[in-house]
Parts: C-alpha cells; sequence; structure tokens
C-alpha cells in the first residue's frame, strides 16, 4: 500500500470534517508522498550493509543448485559465519538474547538435540519419550512458579513467549464465549504489556483495551478497574515488563480479576526463571506467580533464564479445565483424528528434550547461583549508571534496566554504542535505552567496560549534538510520527528487506 492509498484508507475512517480538513491539506503538499517514500528509501538503503553484511563474499542460492556443494564446504561456510558472529554475543556485547552461552554447557545441549533430531511429539505413540520430557518441564516450572504439591495447575510447552501468550489470550476467548456467553471479547492490559498481547488481539478478533501506567511505570489499577465491562475476558500484568523492568501491582491486579471473574494472566516470560531466585536471595520480589489467588494463568520462558535452547517456552493453567480450551482437535477429518495442544503440529522433540536436560543440570542451585550473579552486575550497572550526569534509571527495575536522559538524544547514545559493539534495545514512550542483564555480563570486566563505554557515549553526544546516523534517526522519527501506521509501514519494509535478496 503506497501513501495515498494509505492516507485514503484513514481519510474513510475519519469524521467528515475532519476527514476533508486533512484531505484540504494533503492536496496543498503533492509531493508528500514523495518525500516519504524517499525518507523510507533512505532509512532502508542505510540499514541494508547492517542486516545483510554477507551480501557479497558468500555462498549465495537463489535457486536449487544443479550440482549439489560437497557438505564439507557447506560447514565450513556455516562455521565461517558463526564465527565472525559469535564474539559479539559471547563476549557480552548483547542485552538479551543470549541468556547462558557458556562453551560446555552449549555443547552439552547440542548433544542432546542431535541424539533427538528426529523426533516429533505430534507422533506420542512413536516418541514417548519428548511426552515425558515435556511432562516434566511443566510439572518443574509450576512448582517453581507456586503450584504446591497435588494442585490442578497444569500447563504444555509452546515455541516461545509469544506463543505462550497467544494461546492463553486464544484460551481466554473460547473460555469466556462458552461459559459468559461473550461474543465480543475485550482484553485489558498495560501499554507496557509485550506486543505478543496485541498480536493475540489482532489474531484472534479481541478488543484489546490498553491503559496507561503510573509514574513508576507500573500498571496503573484505578484505570484497569474503570476498563472493566461485561466483555472483559481477562487482564494481563508483567513479572517484570520488557520495556522497563519493573513488576506490574500483581497482588491488587489479582484480586480486582477475582472480584469481576475474569481470567488474570501474569506474562513472566522474562522474570519466570529469576524472581523465585531473586526472592530466596532476599530481594524485595512481591508475590507474582500462583500464590496469588486470582493469577489463573502464566507465562515463562525456558529458552530465555531457564538456560534451555532458542524455541521452548511453558504456559500454565491453573485448572487442566481452563487448559482444555487452549487444544485442538479434529474428529471428522478423512485423515484421521487429528488433535494437538499448540499452534503447530509437528514440532521440533529435540527442543524439548534438550529443554528438560538443561533444567534437570541446573537445578535449584544453578538457577540459584546463576540469579545471584545477574543481580549483583546489574546492581553494578545500575550504580554506575546513577553515577553518569545526565542519565536516569526509569523505575525501580532488578536486572532490565531502562534509562533515559533529558539533556541528550538517549538514541544517538545507543548508535555511539554500537560502534562500540554493543546492542541494546532502544525504547518509546518515554524515549529510553535497557540493558537486559545475561550471565554474559557477569564475566570479569564487562559490566565496567560497558559503563566506561556509555561514559563516553555520553560526553560525545553532550560535545556533538545534532541528529546522528545509524538508528538514531529511525527511533527518533517513529518517536515523533503521530501517524502510527506509517511507522508500521516501516517497519512491514523492514521485514521485506530482510527476506529480500
Amino acid at each position: 500500500m503506497d501513501f495515498a492509498q494509505f492516507a485514503q484508507t484513514r481519510l474513510s475512517r475519519l469524521p467528515p470534517r475532519l476527514a476533508a480538513r486533512l484531505e484540504r491539506y494533503l492536496n496543498k503538499i503533492p509531493s508528500f508522498q514523495s518525500k516519504i517514500e524517499a525518507e523510507y528509501k533512505s532509512m532502508l538503503d542505510e540499514l541494508e550493509g547492517t542486516v545483510k553484511p554477507y551480501k557479497e563474499g558468500s555462498l549465495t542460492f537463489v535457486s536449487l543448485p544443479d550440482i549439489s556443494p560437497d557438505r564439507l564446504d557447506i560447514l565450513v561456510e556455516m562455521e565461517r559465519l558463526q564465527e565472525l558472529e559469535r564474539p559479539r554475543w559471547e563476549n557480552g556485547f548483547v542485552s538479551g538474547a543470549v541468556y547462558h552461552g557458556e562453551q560446555e554447557h552449549i555443547r552439552f545441549l547440542n548433544q542432546i538435540y542431535a541424539l533427538h533430531s528426529q523426533t516429533n511429539p505430534l507422533h506420542a505413540d512413536v516418541w514417548p519419550s519428548i511426552a515425558k520430557y515435556e511432562a516434566e518441564i511443566v510439572s518443574m516450572t509450576a512448582r517453581m512458579l507456586g503450584a504446591e504439591p497435588g494442585s490442578a495447575v497444569r500447563g504444555t510447552v509452546t515455541s516461545g513467549g509469544t506463543e505462550s501468550i497467544m494461546l492463553a489470550i486464544k484460551t481466554y476467548r473460547d473460555w469466556a464465549r462458552e461459559t459468559k456467553g461473550i461474543k465480543h471479547p475485550e482484553l485489558i492490559v498495560p501499554v507496557t504489556a509485550h506486543a505478543a498481547f496485541e498480536k493475540a488481539a489482532q489474531y484472534f478478533n479481541i478488543r484489546l483495551v490498553q491503559v496507561p501506567i503510573d509514574s513508576s511505570f507500573r500498571a496503573d489499577i484505578s484505570a484497569v478497574r474503570k476498563a472493566l465491562s461485561r466483555n472483559t475476558i481477562a487482564i494481563a500484568g508483567s513479572a517484570p515488563s520488557f520495556p522497563h523492568g519493573v513488576m506490574d501491582p500483581l497482588e491488587g491486579l489479582s484480586e480486582l480479576a477475582r472480584e469481576r471473574k475474569v481470567g488474570f494472566h501474569v506474562d513472566a516470560c522474562l522474570g519466570g526463571f529469576v524472581l523465585p531466585w531473586a526472592e530466596k536471595l532476599g530481594y524485595a520480589v512481591p508475590p507474582f506467580d500462583f500464590r496469588l489467588p486470582g493469577v489463573t494463568s502464566m507465562s515463562a520462558d525456558t529458552h530465555k533464564y531457564g538456560y534451555a535452547p532458542k524455541g521452548s517456552s511453558v504456559v500454565l493453567y491453573k485448572t487442566s479445565e481452563l487448559r482444555r480450551y487452549q487444544y485442538f482437535a479434529a474428529s471428522d477429518w478423512p485423515g484421521g483424528l487429528y488433535f494437538s495442544p499448540t499452534f503447530a503440529g509437528s514440532r521440533p522433540g529435540g527442543l524439548s528434550a534438550a529443554c528438560w536436560a538443561a533444567m534437570v543440570t541446573t537445578g535449584e542451585n544453578g538457577y540459584l547461583e546463576a540469579a545471584r550473579k545477574i543481580l549483583a552486575a546489574a546492581d553494578q550497572i545500575k550504580k554506575g549508571i546513577a553515577g553518569i550526569q545526565g542519565l536516569q534509571i526509569l523505575g525501580d527495575p532488578l536486572w532490565v534496566i531502562a534509562f533515559t536522559s533529558d539533556e541528550i538524544d538517549i538514541y544517538r547514545v545507543m548508535d555511539f554504542l554500537s560502534i562500540r559493539r554493543w546492542s541494546l534495545n532502544g525504547l518509546h514512550r518515554p524515549a529510553a535505552v535497557h540493558l537486559c542483564v545475561t550471565l554474559r555480563h557477569t564475566q570479569p570486566g564487562v559490566a565496567a567496560r560497558f559503563l566506561a563505554d556509555l561514559k563516553d557515549a555520553v560526553e560525545f553526544v553532550r560535545a556533538n549534538p545534532g541528529t546522528g546516523e545509524g538508528m538514531a534517526p529511525v527511533y527518533g522519527l517513529a518517536g515523533s510520527i503521530p501517524m502510527r501506521g506509517m511507522v508500521r509501514e516501516l517497519l512491514k519494509r523492514y521485514i521485506d528487506l530482510l527476506y529480500d535478496l
């Protein structure tokens, strides 16, 4: 869709008088679309070198080769690319993304995956071992998150946090339709809730009601209360939120959900495998799991701080009855009886086997020690950021540390750090940057190196004011354009860029 089509679509949705005013304005600027297109092209051209560094000088196939290359040549090429990419994450330059990364751990999980590379949980009769592993993954995660022995808490293994969240919301939609007759479902989330909730709302035709946050970046309970309606199927809170790493007021939200008899999902994708151990270590962790009576579901990513390979998460429900609304079953298909617990049919059983192996070989002591290291490194980083003039930490985070500035362009700080090889997350509303601390950052000298580079970045940007290059203009534009459809168009074009040769 070009800009003219986009604008016309939006005009048709506006009140007539406002639409007429906007149309007159657009007609006065006939070159507006070409300017926007030029801006898109300029940004994407600048980003192309970053996202396609192997466009030249590597094996490239746009169609199947007539004669297959030697397998050894393929291995050598792939190992070469990995060698180029490994140092950045291995040496602790990346926010999140790789949560463990120790080579012995990786080799062990690779061995486990290799043993199970042909397994598929869809065929439980052929590979009952995978069903065993998944049932135990769910049980271990549930017990860690407040489920008492013999409790009714149940769940499934999924491909990641997005699928866990989307499955939970689909479950609430179907549960509310059958038990309450709700035909126009609404989901209430704070604006800081993960984008997966918005994705679920789009996919499953649910009205997403986003409520504001308070001055500490936590969900505003009074706003949630006001947003509740007879069509509310569930509310959600984060433990902690991805942007700012702060805990929503989950105890209050739990009581509100219980009072109104609606679902309450706690998104602990980021914190599920840290918060229980942080609590044991004496950090101030408010109740966040199934110990809260209003919590009816949770998501926790085993492939983050559970230290499993990428591609696994757990979604949990308070009862098995609620979990059944997640399932799909077809009884009249000519191909036979078909059923699956999650969105996928066939799934890589090797990931579940490796997840199980990661959890049991890490154990409580391993998770406790990992949390101790991560939180200690985060304390050092928070103290260092607080000591840099012009920077402010947002909220009161434990290990996902968002910081901003009211004196300099924080996105230009992020760009400077990228030149020093750091890969951080840019945030909006307010403009900020965050570092998600992992075991990679607990290596000797990494936290000190980050703080030294951050101090250099602040001093450079203060001494060289301007618009900058790299991602700074992109984030600045995305944060300032009031027509959010234009930003979404830019993001979709970026995805196009990833797939285009």
